[in-house]
């Protein structure tokens, strides 16, 4: 029985820096929300680097989200990476639309299922700001901030991300979505991202 513990504890702390090494479905979008009555669903492969000889991980997130009002909406989702799940919603609201530049503000929560190590939440925050090159060009950045470890045992930390991103617009009812998260602390992992958004009403 004490050997079994053993291992199990040792499992357990394997396992934790891979947990922590996982982001879950990152940002993807400029400022500008869905427009009023539209959905949206995007698709993204996420590749996130190791730091203190951690592996590389890689994993797909997908969302699901509908505009509400022309300043307001909501987007859910999952993301899978091995052994590592994420579910994740978030609603963003347009703060200022149509200046120079595009600013909003995205409150969010997402629920981490591992494999070895205790279940948990985490809550986000996001600060964005985008503006247009030109009518299909759009350059945007954020400061992605996720309070994780909430709900469990295990010691509650931080993660923040500075994203800078572009978004370009195929035609009306898709969009091509890259970006590259630079991790800020100690908790964070650098990671990249490129996906499709597609829309209709």
């Amino acid at each position: 029985m004490r050997t079994s513990r053993v291992l199990l504890i040792t499992a357990c702390l394997l396992a934790a820096p891979a947990a922590a090494l996982a982001q879950d479905v990152g940002i993807v979008e400029s400022a500008e929300t869905i427009n009023k009555g539209n959905f949206k669903i995007r698709g993204n492969p996420m590749f996130v680097f190791g730091k203190n000889d951690e592996d590389n991980r890689t994993g797909i997130a997908a969302m699901l989200g509908y505009g509400f009002t022309t300043r307001f909406d909501m987007e859910g989702g999952v993301a899978f990476y091995d052994g590592l799940t994420f579910v994740a919603a978030n609603a963003e609201f347009w703060l200022v639309k149509h200046s120079p530049l595009d600013v909003s503000v995205a409150g969010g929560w997402h629920q981490r299922y591992t494999d070895l190590t205790d279940d948990f939440h985490g809550i986000d925050l996001t600060f964005l700001a985008s503006g247009h090159v030109n009518k299909r060009f759009e350059l945007y950045g954020g400061l992605d901030i996720a309070f994780e470890g909430l709900g469990s045992d295990t010691e509650d930390f931080t993660t923040v991300h500075l994203v800078p991103g572009t978004e370009i617009k195929i035609n009306d009812s898709l969009d091509f979505v890259g970006e590259f998260g630079i991790a800020l602390n100690d908790s964070a992992r650098h990671y990249l991202t490129l996906g499709l958004a597609f829309y209709w009403k």
